[in-house]
């Protein structure tokens, strides 16, 4: 959307799985282009990453290889294509990445309790780190934390921090008090089952103010552990009205995490529309927005803190304190006006 507004004229090229195609998409850019992932047993990974292999299309190929234009790759997984590209030296490549994506499935690896799924993590995390050659096809690497960015510039000559994209335009966190605390994230992923079976289990035992966990798809689990605490309440797949009704009514957001993988947008959608936040450090390690959340260090912190800050009401001075830093970090247009100089300045 920001690059629309500054007059860039985008051909974007999406894979899906089961989502549908999206009428916004044809306002914001001059085409849209469509590919089905290629799931099941033929992307298997044997000797590609199947996050990457499943996005072969060679429709794809094709139109790539019609012109020199400038080409953005948003995620090593859609990287595939970069291989097979013919005309490589003649454009401007760019490569932005997610997260250090071997690290990343490392540690899922390392969270996931069922075998065969911490089997399959570990191996493609053994061709991440192999497929990840590709980006010295590039000709720049946006990374999107710090962290990353350090990694990267051992690897790339042209490596450029550019933080996380995202819809909320405007901080709009509502004063006073709320009546809950609230943790969200997609539940079947490990890392965030991990992060409610903590708060469940460790955390909320001796406190006993209201908690609602919301997400999709809880494993059985985290379904049973929830269940023996009337305090504490589980909202399945709720959509985005209620997801959005949640986060701004929330007194205080929990948001633990055992990962220290860059800014996650479940963090900004919090800071942007929500109240009081409680991370650990992992959450907000060299993301710039430590001074805006309360960073608990262990059990007894978190407990204090959600007792401490469920006193208090969100007062204006704590949300023009929100909206300065956010701005200045996360602007959707300053980012975006920051990749257009792909075109120019950094790559000279």
């Amino acid at each position: 959307m920001a690059l629309h507004k500054l007059g860039q004229k985008i051909w974007l090229h999406c894979f899906y799985s089961d989502r549908k195609e999206a009428n916004i998409l044809e306002t914001l850019c001059e085409k849209v282009f469509y590919y089905p992932r290629k799931t099941g047993l033929s992307s298997l990974p044997i000797f590609t990453p199947y996050m990457a292999y499943s996005r072969r299309d060679s429709d794809l190929l094709t139109i790539l290889n019609q012109d020199n234009a400038p080409i953005l790759f948003e995620g090593l997984h859609t990287c595939y294509s970069l291989f097979f590209l013919k005309n490589k030296k003649e454009r401007k490549i760019a490569i932005r990445m997610h997260n250090v994506e071997w690290e990343y499935y490392a540690l899922l690896a390392e969270a996931e309790p069922h075998f065969w799924q911490k089997i399959y993590y570990k191996w493609e995390c053994f061709l991440l780190k192999k497929f990840e050659s590709v980006i010295k096809l590039a000709d720049i690497i946006y990374t999107i934390s710090p962290n990353d960015t350090l990694y990267f510039s051992q690897l790339h000559q042209k490596v450029h921090y550019l933080s996380a994209a995202h819809l909320f335009e405007n901080v709009e966190i509502m004063e006073g008090k709320g009546e809950f605390c609230l943790y969200h994230g997609n539940l079947a992923v490990a890392e965030n089952h991990q992060a409610a079976l903590f708060l469940v289990e460790k955390v909320y035992p001796h406190i006993h103010i209201p908690l609602y966990i919301a997400g999709a798809n809880p494993r059985k689990e985290l379904i049973k552990k929830i269940a023996q605490y009337p305090h504490i309440q589980l909202v399945e797949n709720p959509n985005e009205a209620q997801m959005s009704r949640l986060i701004k009514e929330a007194h205080i957001h929990i948001l633990p995490t055992f990962q220290a993988t860059g800014i996650k947008l479940k963090l900004l959608n919090a800071l942007y529309n929500g109240r009081f936040v409680i991370v650990n450090p992992k959450m907000v390690e060299n993301t710039g927005v430590e001074n805006i959340c309360i960073v608990c260090g262990n059990v007894d912190k978190f407990q204090t803190a959600i007792k401490k800050s469920f006193l208090l009401p969100f007062l204006a001075a704590d949300i023009a304190q929100r909206r300065q830093q956010l701005d200045n970090l996360f602007s959707s247009a300053k980012q975006s006006e920051i990749l257009t100089l792909f075109n120019d300045d950094i790559l000279d």
